[in-house]
């Protein structure tokens, strides 16, 4: 192609800016337009990219193709709204929205307009590690899924310390620990054990004492009989990402992940395959993956879905509403946290 589509970010901040990134670097796609409420007024920076500092004069602008959205949770699923309204192919971060309801808007929107593609950044699936992880078990090497655990977790809901950040504010945020970063191993369990149907939950704020869960711990069953067991907390001193994959004939532990903060230690995985003989010490496997393609990929799969009129094929609506249905499952499930906050637990039966 001769022209590249043109893209605006609505939320410059940390996600926007290194969005952008891979946005200008892929040979399609250029940033045209940004948006953030810390910016100054409106105007173009050096590098002729226009600012606004609202995302409704963002979308005035006559110059889009994509919107990028990168905003706090409350409004994530209206400027997603907006976007497609306005004709323009959407990619939104997670999670889609507070709620249920509102990911539930966003695709009644989005059938009223079926030429646009609308993708959601569940950006884990694109690590290579999750990637081999999920061929093996695809390939049936190793037998069918029989347990699952994981455990994702940091120090803090947020990076720093303070009472006044949006993401420890319910109305804002809708959800803690859980609905932030969990929702990325909620996510993958789905990805590995298929949809859960039998779900007992613990949910608390008791540490930290913001409106939001700081932690949450899952007991699951899957419509497969695959049982899975989650722990989401704010409360993990040393952070640590761990999932790991029992099957019928070995197993799979995906430890540390590649991320921006680069806590979470080496990003692993290792491969066991059980025979009788073994004894409980099966030979094993481990590879170390010291790049992460996930913000790269995920750009160019949602370019070349607009680009060659294909479907999305990791971070659909669909997938993000069965997500965000069990993340809600999870909430619902422990009846002291549902009635402490009124939570609306009639989970609607996903769109099909």
């Amino acid at each position: 192609m001769t022209k590249r589509l043109r893209v605006g970010i609505a939320g410059y901040g940390v996600v926007g800016t290194r969005r952008r990134q891979f946005i200008d670097a892929h040979p399609d796609l250029t940033t045209v337009a940004v948006c953030d409420r810390t910016l100054d007024g409106e105007g173009h920076m050096a590098d002729g990219v226009a600012y606004y500092s609202h995302w409704r004069r963002l979308l005035e602008c006559e110059q889009l193709d994509l919107l990028f959205v990168c905003l706090s949770n409350d409004v994530a699923a209206e400027v997603t709204i907006a976007g497609l309204e306005r004709g323009l192919h959407v990619f939104c971060e997670k999670p889609p929205g507070r709620d249920v309801a509102d990911i539930a808007r966003v695709i009644v929107c989005e059938r009223q307009h079926p030429g646009l593609k609308l993708k959601y950044g569940f950006n884990h699936r694109y690590h290579d590690s999750v990637r081999d992880a999920l061929a093996l078990v695809q390939s049936g090497e190793l037998g069918r899924v029989v347990n699952l655990r994981g455990v994702y977790g940091k120090s803090k809901i947020i990076d720093f310390r303070s009472p006044s950040h949006w993401r420890t504010k319910r109305e804002i945020a809708g959800g803690g620990i859980l609905l932030d970063q969990g929702i990325h191993m909620v996510d993958l369990l789905r990805l590995f054990g298929g949809e859960f149907t039998e779900v007992h939950a613990i949910v608390s704020n008791d540490f930290w004492n913001h409106s939001v869960e700081d932690n949450a711990y899952a007991l699951m069953r899957s419509e497969t009989g695959a049982v899975a067991i989650l722990h989401s907390t704010a409360t993990q001193w040393r952070h640590r990402f761990n999932l790991e994959i029992t099957l019928s004939r070995g197993m799979l532990v995906l430890s540390g992940i590649l991320s921006g903060s680069k806590s979470y230690g080496a990003e692993t995985l290792t491969v066991a395959w059980a025979t009788p003989e073994d004894e409980g010490d099966p030979r094993e496997q481990t590879t170390r993956y010291n790049r992460d393609p996930s913000w790269q990929d995920e750009v160019e799969e949602f370019a070349q879905a607009v680009l060659t009129d294909t479907p999305i094929l990791h971070g659909s609506s669909h997938e993000a509403l069965k997500t965000m249905e069990l993340v809600y499952r999870i909430y619902c499930a422990d009846p002291q946290w549902r009635d402490r906050w009124g939570l609306s637990c009639d989970i609607p039966v996903s769109l099909e």
